[in-house]
């Protein structure tokens, strides 16, 4: 469900904050970052155009005002009609706030500012830090997945690279997004499943689709899948006719690639001698690719077997990085059970074990889109400065004595590009940085989308940072 009062879009106490700040502010400035110590030590920026889009260029209107007003009384909160009603009647009902940004589908370590926001209306210095709920949530889960499917594809792409003849041509299909039955919301699910193809162009999320055309230009078709089998396509045939329902598979769909759960009995016997016995032939026959699917027992050793078992039944060849190659009518995708750690594990043993990586794709489900959370890469928006009668931006800090890993950032801030591998860039003061070099570009000022961004671009973004630390 979308809430679309953006006055609303926030945390209550926030209510109140237009009667705290000092007298005669009239700007304040705040940063979102994900600060370090996360579980990453990079992270994927990605989200705030859709956000923009979606939420900032619709205007307040007097109902949004008012249902907003009745509300915060009788949950016993005071409202900033005046202020609300400033931004409705002179500002067109979008808010008067400039957003500096990063490149979205910038892969930058953690620390660094991702998005800077201030307010342009001096009666206002409150609205900066109004939006921090819903921009802040609008960022931390979308860049949070992108960076969680990025160390996939980290992973996958360097085993590509060790025993692929074609690791460029391998990877865009290497991890399927299988998460959209296990999120909190369509929209969830739209977000999340976006932020998945900034990295790869396989996945079964269909309303990340329709998010990557309607907010980030993505005209041709942004990702693709398969016709593949469920349980139930296998199980209602019964289980004396479990090679006629394998076999229909390859009717119906045999031409192109084709993936067919095979453990709703016996997964191995399945491999050995179903498909490798009684549908042999046929496999051989077909004219695409047979991609057997197991959904149970341990998800690295058992896709293990099941290679072993194929290059038994199928065999293969051995490529030129001296790596085995399954029978291209035969590959294999594990979808059941897969994190960060198994995927490495498993993409660590296939090698060990004299596998090319081309043998098996990976699938993740809720573990992608739901299993993130906001903690994960400390997501944070904190204040860093404020005018006093539109003067000079005075720098403002939180230095909680009890954590000083939660230390906030004290001043207008920049980000500038360097030539160091481990270290793109760097945070500088803005007053020290030519504007032409500082990397937190304005993409939303009064109410108009100042930038527009392409999946195409995102996608480019992270593949040259992707083959820089690869290379390093």
């Amino acid at each position: 469900m979308s809430f679309r009062n953006l006055i609303l879009a926030t945390d209550s106490y926030k209510q109140s904050h237009f009667l705290q700040y000092p007298p005669q502010t009239t700007a304040v400035s705040a940063y979102v970052e994900a600060r370090a110590g996360g579980i990453f030590k990079e992270v994927v920026f990605v989200g705030l155009q859709a956000f923009i889009k979606q939420y900032l260029t619709e205007k307040i209107d007097s109902l949004d005002v008012d249902e907003a007003e009745l509300v915060c009384k009788e949950h016993g909160l005071p409202f900033n009609r005046e202020g609300w009603d400033i931004i409705r009647l002179e500002h067109n009902g979008r808010l008067p706030i400039e957003i500096q940004a990063l490149a979205e589908g910038s892969v930058v370590p953690l620390g660094t500012p991702l998005v800077q926001v201030r307010n342009l209306d001096p009666r206002l210095p409150w609205l900066s830090t109004f939006i921090e709920t819903a921009l802040l949530r609008a960022i931390w889960y979308p860049s949070t997945v992108a960076t969680l499917s990025y160390h996939v594809k980290k992973i996958i792409y360097r085993a590509l690279l060790q025993s692929s003849e074609d690791p460029d041509g391998q990877i865009p299909f290497k991890l399927h997004d299988f998460g959209a039955r296990g999120v909190s919301s369509s929209e969830s699910a739209a977000l999340g499943g976006f932020a998945h193809l900034v990295n790869f162009k396989g996945t079964d999320t269909m309303e990340a689709l329709e998010f990557a055309r309607r907010y980030y230009g993505a005209n041709e078709m942004p990702a693709f899948s398969i016709p593949a089998a469920e349980h139930s396509t296998i199980t209602s045939w019964g289980k004396d006719r479990e090679a006629d329902a394998y076999s229909n598979m390859i009717d119906q769909f045999g031409s192109g690639i084709v993936a067919v759960v095979s453990d709703s009995y016996d997964l191995m016997n399945a491999v050995e001698n179903v498909w490798g016995g009684e549908l042999k032939e046929k496999v051989l026959k077909m004219g695409g690719t047979l991609v057997v699917r197991p959904d149970s027992g341990d998800p690295v050793t058992t896709p293990l077997d099941v290679l072993h078992a194929l290059w038994e039944k199928f065999g293969g060849t051995i490529n030129s990085k001296g790596y085995k190659v399954l029978n291209p009518k035969v590959r294999v995708i594990q979808g059941d059970g897969m994190d960060l750690e198994k995927i490495d594990r498993l993409f660590c043993t296939l090698l060990l074990e004299g596998w090319s990586a081309d043998n098996i794709a990976v699938g993740m489900g809720g573990g992608l889109l739901q299993g993130v959370m906001r903690d994960d890469l400390r997501f944070a928006m904190k204040a860093n400065a404020i005018q006093i009668d539109n003067g000079e931006w005075v720098p403002v800090q939180k230095r909680p004595a009890t954590d000083p890993t939660k230390a906030s950032k004290a001043g207008r801030l920049a980000v500038c590009a360097t030539r160091l591998i481990d270290y793109p860039v760097v945070t500088l003061a803005e007053d020290q940085v030519e504007l032409q070099d500082n990397l937190l570009k304005v993409v939303y000022s009064k109410g108009n989308l100042e930038a527009l961004t392409s999946l195409s671009e995102l996608r480019a973004r992270t593949e040259k940072r992707l083959k820089e630390e690869l290379a390093a």
